[in-house]
C-alpha cells in the first residue's frame, strides 16, 4: 500500500469517527459538533415545505409539479446568501413607500416582492433595456404616464414607477382574471401570455408549458416572499441597525422653473452632487428644463 492510499484510508477513518461521535443518544446528528470539525462550518439542509402557499391571496395548486418548481426557487433563494441579505436590507428603505402605493391602488401587498425579483430593489437596466425598480421598457413607461427623455427618466422614480406598475398590474388582472396570471404576464408581456393561453387551451399559469424564465417566475416571487417575510426561519439574521435607512428623513423641494445646473443646486442646498443623484436617480442629466410642469426633488434632512 503506497503513502497516498494510507493517507486516504486514514482520512476516511477520521471522518467516520467524527460522524460517529456527533450522534446523540437518540441517534440524531449533533450538527454543532460536525460543523466545528471542518474549515467551512455550515449546515446545508433541504427546506421543509408547508402544506399551503399563497400568492396575492390565491392558493397554489397541490401537485407534484408545482411543489418541485416551488422547492427549487425556495432552495435557490435560501442559499443565495449575499443577494438575499441585501434584499432584506434594501426592503427597509423602499417597502414602506411601495406598500402605501399598492394599498392606495388596491393591488395586493405581495406585489412589492415583484420589484425584488425584477431589480433587487435597485435602478438597474436589463439586456432588453428595461429600466428601474419595476423594469419598464421605454414605450410601456410612456404608456403608463412615466416621463422619459434626455433629462428625466421616471422609471427611476420609486413613487411614480410603483404607481405605474400598480396600475399596469390592475389592468392585467382585469384582462386575465387572477393576480397569479397578472404576475406571469408582467414577466413575459400580456400579448405573448394571451397567445400562449390560447394556443395551449389553458386558463391558468400553473397549467402552461412556458419558457424557463416565465415558468419559474411566479414560484420565484412566492419564494422571495416566504424568505423575506420570515428571514430567521431560513437562517437570515439582520439586526435593525444594519438595515438600510428609510427615506422618511427627507424633505421635498418644489421645482417649477428651469434648473440650469444641478451642481449649483446641490451646492446651494448644502449637499454633494452625488447625494442629489442618490436621492433623485430619475434626474439623469446635469440640468432640467421646465415648461408648464412641476417636479419635486428629494433632499436629506441631515447632511
Amino acid at each position: 500500500m503506497n503513502k497516498y492510499s494510507i493517507f486516504f484510508l486514514l482520512s476516511g477513518l477520521i471522518f467516520s469517527s467524527m460522524l460517529l461521535i456527533s450522534y446523540s443518544t437518540e441517534g440524531e446528528i449533533n450538527e454543532e459538533e460536525v460543523i466545528t470539525s471542518f474549515d467551512l462550518p455550515q449546515v446545508v439542509k433541504s427546506v421543509k415545505l408547508k402544506d399551503k402557499y399563497y400568492w396575492a391571496g390565491e392558493e397554489l395548486p397541490d401537485n407534484v409539479d408545482v411543489l418541485e418548481r416551488l422547492d427549487r426557487e425556495i432552495l435557490v433563494n435560501s442559499y443565495w446568501h449575499s443577494t438575499t441579505l441585501l434584499h432584506i436590507k434594501m426592503a427597509n428603505k423602499f417597502f414602506p413607500i411601495m406598500e402605501k402605493i399598492l394599498l392606495e391602488e388596491e393591488v395586493p401587498d405581495d406585489f412589492k416582492y415583484l420589484a425584488v425579483a425584477e431589480s433587487s430593489l435597485r435602478n438597474v437596466t436589463s439586456h432588453a433595456n428595461a429600466k428601474g425598480f419595476w423594469q419598464f421598457r421605454n414605450l410601456a413607461a410612456k404608456e403608463w404616464k412615466l416621463e422619459v427623455n434626455n433629462e428625466v427618466d421616471e422609471r427611476y422614480h420609486v413613487e411614480k414607477a410603483t404607481r405605474a406598475a400598480a396600475q399596469y398590474l390592475k389592468h392585467m388582472y382585469k384582462r386575465f382574471g387572477s393576480w397569479t396570471d397578472a404576475a406571469a404576464a408582467y414577466n413575459v408581456g400580456p400579448t405573448s401570455y394571451a397567445s400562449t393561453l390560447k394556443n395551449q387551451g389553458e386558463s391558468s399559469f400553473y397549467d402552461l408549458h412556458l419558457n424557463d424564465e416565465t415558468s419559474r417566475y411566479v414560484f420565484r416571487l412566492v419564494a422571495i416572499k416566504e424568505i423575506m417575510s420570515e428571514p430567521e426561519k431560513y437562517g437570515f439574521y439582520v439586526d435593525e441597525e444594519d438595515l438600510y435607512p428609510s427615506l422618511d428623513k427627507t424633505y421635498e423641494v418644489k421645482i417649477d422653473k428651469t434648473v440650469s445646473s444641478w451642481k449649483d443646486f446641490a451646492t446651494k442646498h448644502g449637499i454633494s452632487y452625488r447625494l442629489l443623484k442618490y436621492y433623485n436617480p430619475w434626474l439623469i442629466d446635469s440640468k432640467l428644463t421646465v415648461a408648464n410642469k412641476t417636479y419635486h426633488v428629494r433632499l436629506p434632512l441631515e447632511q
